[in-house]
C-alpha cells in the first residue's frame, strides 16, 4: 500500500526490529505497516499511480 507518512512512525514487524519512517516520506510499505500508520493518524494513503484515484477509481481516458 502506498501511504504519505504525516509524522514520524515507528513499525514494529517483530519485537526485535523497528523501522522508522519520518514525516513527508511517501513510499510503498506492507499492507499491515500501512494499517497501523493510518490508524495512529501518522500517515495517509495515496494513490499507487497518476491514473489511479485513491478510492481505486480510474482517472481520466
Amino acid at each position: 500500500m502506498r501511504v504519505r507518512f504525516t509524522g514520524d512512525f515507528d513499525y514494529r514487524p517483530t519485537p526485535q526490529v523497528t523501522v522508522a519512517y519520518l514525516a513527508g516520506m511517501e513510499m510503498t510499505v506492507k499492507r499491515e505497516c500501512a494499517e497501523q500508520a493510518i490508524a495512529a493518524g501518522k500517515a495517509v494513503k495515496v494513490a499507487a499511480n497518476r491514473r489511479e484515484a485513491i478510492d481505486g477509481e480510474q482517472v481520466g481516458g
